[in-house]
């Protein structure tokens, strides 16, 4: 039985991006022989969506599909800025896209259900994602979709991979993609103030009560400024409320700029990648380290 040093789990580490132990019993059953390694942890590849499984997904992209008035705008979340940028992964996530808008599934689990296959993988979505994971090498998860088919118009905004606007609309369709670009941007929380959840408004009151009650001043002042700031806030997270991006006098609002292209905007969803998902921030030399001190005492 041929010696399995440290040295050549880290190498058919390297080559195949499999987990130090899964490299070490690959070598044990190969006698050593690397190629023979490589060749039986190909095979295996298909195993370690398992693995990946518990790793975080705070990079990914976001896609979008229309046809009609029906679309979808779906986030799709992956380890790595480098994979969110594979080819096989943009694919992915498009036809994820194409699938909500076609089939209207309920949630996640119904979407991963569904039949679809890619690179000899499937025949159903989970299928595709785990032989994915396998092939490319890291975890993948479906976090979040919107479709629309009430009939509006549509109209989308995609900021690189990281940021998408989907907005219903009925009117000008390059106004609306105008307003899609500007929520890009000034990522709005509703459309009007009416619409702007009531957790968040209470968080802002409170912090705003707090930060009158320091001022000292009396009672019927520290109400009139607590409303001010949340008047103030409202209008800096409703669409309709922002100063409009390419205003030319710095001043118009949506809702003006919107009126002026007799359009209304029914709607919108904005998604970007990662946002509140806690990132792990790995020590990537002690990691490798502490691997290799495992694969030397297994």
């Amino acid at each position: 039985m041929a010696a399995i040093t440290a040295s050549m789990v880290a190498e058919l580490r390297a080559k195949t991006d499999a987990p130090m132990m899964e490299c070490k019993k690959a070598l044990t059953e190969a006698d050593g022989n690397m190629e023979k390694a490589e060749e039986i942890l190909r095979v295996k590849l298909g195993n370690k969506a398992g693995k990946a499984a518990s790793r975080v997904t705070a990079e990914g992209m976001v896609a979008s599909h229309i046809a009609g008035n029906t679309g979808a705008l779906i986030e799709v979340n992956c380890e790595t800025d480098f994979v969110s940028k594979n080819e096989l992964f943009a694919g992915f996530c498009a036809a994820l896209a194409k699938l909500v808008a076609e089939n209207d599934p309920a949630d996640v689990a119904a979407l991963s259900a569904l039949p679809l296959s890619m690179e000899g993988f499937g025949p159903t979505v989970e299928d595709v994602r785990k032989g994915l994971i396998g092939k490319i090498g890291e975890n993948m998860t479906i976090r979040r979709f919107k479709r629309y088919s009430g009939g509006g118009q549509l109209a989308t905004y995609l900021h690189g991979v990281r940021i998408g606007v989907m907005v219903e609309f009925d009117g000008d369709a390059v106004a609306a993609k105008d307003v899609a670009m500007h929520i890009a941007a000034m990522k709005p929380v509703a459309t009007s103030s009416a619409d702007v959840p009531a957790e968040l408004v209470a968080k802002e009151r409170s912090i705003a009560e707090q930060k009158a009650a320091e001022s000292g001043k009396p009672a019927d002042i520290i109400a009139k400024m607590v409303e001010g700031a949340v008047q103030k806030y409202l209008k800096e997270v409703s669409l309709l409320d922002q100063v409009f991006v390419k205003a030319a006098d710095g001043k118009q609002t949506v809702a003006q700029y919107l009126k002026g292209a007799n359009t209304t905007v029914k709607g919108f969803t904005l998604y970007v990648v990662g946002e509140g998902i806690e990132k792990k921030q790995d020590d990537f030399a002690a990691e490798v380290a502490a691997q290799v001190a495992a694969a030397q005492k297994a």
